[in-house]
This record gives C-alpha cells, structure tokens and sequence, in this order.
C-alpha cells in the first residue's frame, strides 16, 4: 500500500504540480518518501485523489486559522511567504501537531469540482453543440459538487483575441488559450431549459464550511482561481439549480426522463471518472446509450478511459465521436480536435 501511495504522491509533484504549484511539488515528493505522513494519508476514503486530500486537509485548517509556522510558506494566507524548499519540516510538525484533525477531514470529506475554469472548455462545447441542435439544452452534470460548472453561459470569456464572449457583463471573467488554427463558434446566448447536478456529497456554499473546504482544494499559489471561485460562488447562491444528492449513474435514467422532449439532454463530467468504479463506468455509457435510443443525448467526458476531454452524440439514434481534445486541468489552455467522425 505504502508503494502505491509513493507512486501517487511522486506523480501527483511531476504531472500536476510541476510549474503550477511549486510549495505542493515539493512537500509531495518529501511526503512521497516519509511512511508516517503516508500512512497518515491512507486515512483518505477509497477513489479519493489522496495528495489532493492530505494537502486540502492541511490546508482547510490553516485557513481557518490554526497558529503554526507552516501558514508562513502558503502564499493564500501571507503576502510574503518563506520558500518552498524549506517548508517540509514545519508541515511534519503540523502533520504531527494536528495529526486527529487531520484525519478527521481526510475521513469524512472528498475532492470535488471546485474548478470555474473548466468552464473556459464548456462554453465552446456547448456552443459547438448548439450550433448542431439549434434546440435549447437540458445540462446534467454527474460529480457537479456545489453546481459551479452548471453556470458556464453566466461568464465571460476571455481567449485573448483582444474580444470577450458569453455574458459580457459578468462579474466573473475566465481566461484561456485555444490551441487551434480556428475558434470554434460561440455563442452570445445559448437556451438552457434546466441545470441538474447530481453529487454523493452536494456541496452548499450558503454554508460557510463547505464554501470554505472548497475554497481550501484551491492551490495556495492560484490567487486567480480563487478570486474566480469566489465570484462565482455569489452566482450560484443566487441561482435557480436543481441539485441531488446521490449516485450520478444511477439517477440519470430516472433524471432524464423528467427533460422536456424539446431540449436536448448534455450529460457532462470532468475531472470526476477517475473516482467512478470501472464496472460503473461501463454502466455509464450503457445508460447514455439506452438514452439516446429514444433522444438526443451528448455526453461530454474526460479521465473515463483516458486524459483527454470527449464529446460524443447520440442523434438519431446514431452515435458519432465529435472532439477528443487535450486540456490543462484548471482550464487555462484546451485544444480543439474534432474527431474523423464528428
């Protein structure tokens, strides 16, 4: 088990911290090689991203205010932090220190989406998607959390072109690159006739405590991610989302159904599969499929059975692969590659 998470913990510093967050990159290779804080985060749930979960833990306690050295090398809590290369002692000691708090949080609460970003690629997709159907969209998001990403037509974007699109006054901008010879087209506004977000654990963020561990899954480093997350929040309090709490695969059937027959149904999961169970994810694309036996149906996916970011359609009753693209993880750069078929 011990090798297992070194394994996870030393590529979870070299595929995802690597130029991003160089505090997390290097605390996760030490962690990588000390048994007691890999045992301490053994006590992360079963499918849970556990270098996400020990460092949100450790983190969630010191944005709450727990007084320990180690707030002095997280540039989210102080505007001149000691470097990172130093930080490894004092986050033993913590670790150490806060050791039943921390084990507490790793029991009892998960990663989920948290990532505004994302939507930077959603936009595009469900543009891309509207332009096929000219129908309004029915967005039912498996793993949705707290139901930020439901939002994604109430940004603005921005893809340096020197223009904004989607909600041009909105409080909320997100930036990213377009890795293509062409911009897809997008749309200024696009109809969406419901918001359905299904999660094992909803997150409401009228809570404080789950606003707050949501905002502690941010990097310490991503100042902008979390003054993104933050506006968007205030969007989501005000919005008018259907969320439900349970197994994502199991309630599509029942879910879709309640769809009115004049909009199409856009089932959406990102960064969420690698938590779904092999068996569960067959089922998934059994269960888009029977779907679209009787409907149009889109489903758009990533880690299911690789990194990159699927859109596939049901039209019909035919299935077409449409985009298989390459992304960045918070969203900042996306590719744009259809598919032969598409």
């Amino acid at each position: 088990m011990l090798e297992e998470l070194t394994r996870k913990f030393t590529t979870f510093a070299e595929k995802e911290c690597k130029g991003t967050s160089d505090l997390y990159e290097r605390l996760a290779l030490e962690v990588a090689e000390d048994v007691e804080l890999l045992k301490l985060s053994a006590h992360a749930q079963a499918s849970q991203p556990v270098p996400n979960m020990l460092f949100g833990a450790v983190h969630h306690l010191l944005l709450q205010g727990t007084k320990h050295e180690l707030a002095e090398y997280y540039p989210s809590i102080t505007e001149a932090p000691h470097s990172a290369s130093s930080a490894f002692y004092e986050f033993q000691d913590f670790c150490k220190k806060y050791r039943h708090e921390i084990i507490e949080i790793l029991a009892t609460k998960s990663v989920q989406t948290n990532e505004v970003g994302r939507c930077a690629y959603l936009y595009p997709i469900f543009s891309f998607i509207f332009e096929q159907v000219q129908t309004p969209l029915a967005c039912i998001e498996i793993g949705t959390s707290a139901g930020l990403q439901l939002l994604w037509d109430q940004y603005r974007y921005d893809y340096g072109t020197g223009s904004y699109f989607g909600n041009k006054t909105s409080d909320v901008t997100i930036s990213a690159e377009i890795k293509a010879a062409k911009l897809p087209a997008l749309y200024e506004q696009i109809p969406v006739e419901e918001r359905i977000g299904i999660d094992l654990n909803i997150n409401d963020l009228t809570v404080e405590e789950d606003l707050q561990w949501l905002l502690a899954l941010i990097w310490p480093e991503h100042h902008s991610r979390r003054n993104i997350f933050q506006h968007a929040a205030k969007y989501v309090q005000k919005a008018s989302l259907t969320l439900v709490e349970g197994d994502g695969v199991d309630l599509l059937p029942e879910l879709a159904e309640r769809i009115a027959e004049n909009a199409t149904i856009c089932v959406f999961h990102t960064h969420v599969a690698n938590q779904i169970p092999e068996e569960k994810k067959h089922m998934l694309m059994e269960r888009v499929w029977e779907i679209g036996l009787s409907r149009n149906i889109f489903h758009i996916y990533n880690n299911m059975w690789d990194r990159d970011l699927h859109v596939d359609a049901i039209i019909d009753g035919e299935l077409s692969e449409q985009l298989a693209c390459k992304t960045d993880g918070h969203g900042r750069w996306f590719t744009w590659e259809k598919k032969q078929n598409g």
